[in-house]
């Protein structure tokens, strides 16, 4: 069972989009075995196995593996509420995730700030990491399914970023500690090819800490996820099973 992805944007993580799905199931304890597609006038659920394997929600009608089911007046109220409650849920949860991104920049720009950087690598490494943080953000901004962000989607992003940022800071160390060495400066020059060797491996675990700032956020959606779980309970598809897209566990 996958983490509940919640909406159009449940998020993949990285040094690039650093809120982790899991964080869901961690701290509101939420998880589902659906993907879920806010469409213009409906809300898809979907997943290979078991039965049903598409649940559809629109305006407080229900569907399940393209067979309506009839409902009772309480039910089209709840899945009614179900729906808007979730749609109401979805930018802010992209905010959340928006918000992620915008630490990562912050902490990366601490991280070269650091470096004692040229001018030139400076400028070009906040260019780089400006363009990467607004395409992240627009596609935040853009996703309507956590179809999305499925499979190596995350690590492919981190990934493109780490390939395109890590060697320009190298790069920028490894003159320095050439200009250390030509200057008699041995242990410096040596110091400065290490820190570009584990600059990735040491920069991984501070955005980690930083990703901690996102939880107080995190957990202002519990009782909102709590309150969806509550509205699907009793509702059952065609054959009498129950919905069960959202489950909370202990």
């Amino acid at each position: 069972m996958r983490p509940f992805r919640l909406l159009a944007v449940l998020l993949p993580l990285l040094a690039a989009l650093p809120l982790r799905a899991q964080q869901f199931a961690s701290t509101c304890h939420a998880s589902s075995s659906y993907d879920v597609t806010l469409r213009t006038d409906s809300l898809l659920f979907d997943r290979a196995s078991p039965a049903p394997f598409r649940v559809e929600l629109q305006q407080g009608t229900l569907r399940t593996d393209g067979i309506p089911v009839r409902l009772n007046a309480e039910d089209q109220d709840r899945l009614t509420l179900f729906e808007r409650e979730l749609r109401a849920l979805a930018p802010r949860v992209r905010a959340i995730a928006q918000s992620g991104v915008d630490i990562v920049a912050q902490e990366m720009r601490a991280e070269a700030a650091g470096l004692g950087l040229s001018a030139d690598t400076r400028t070009e490494f906040d260019r780089r990491l400006t363009a990467h943080a607004d395409e992240l953000k627009q596609r935040i901004a853009n996703s309507r399914s956590t179809h999305d962000w499925q499979g190596d989607v995350a690590d492919q992003y981190e990934n493109q970023i780490a390939a395109d940022l890590l060697p320009l800071l190298a790069a920028d160390l490894g003159q320095q500690a050439i200009n250390a060495a030509l200057n008699g400066d041995l242990q410096t020059a040596a110091s400065l090819r290490d820190r570009a060797t584990s600059l990735a491996t040491e920069l991984q675990p501070r955005l980690q800490q930083r990703m901690q700032a996102l939880r107080p956020q995190i957990e202002a959606l519990c009782p909102a996820i709590q309150r969806l779980a509550e509205l699907q309970q009793g509702v059952r598809g065609s054959k009498g099973r129950p919905l069960n897209l959202l489950q909370i566990g202990q």
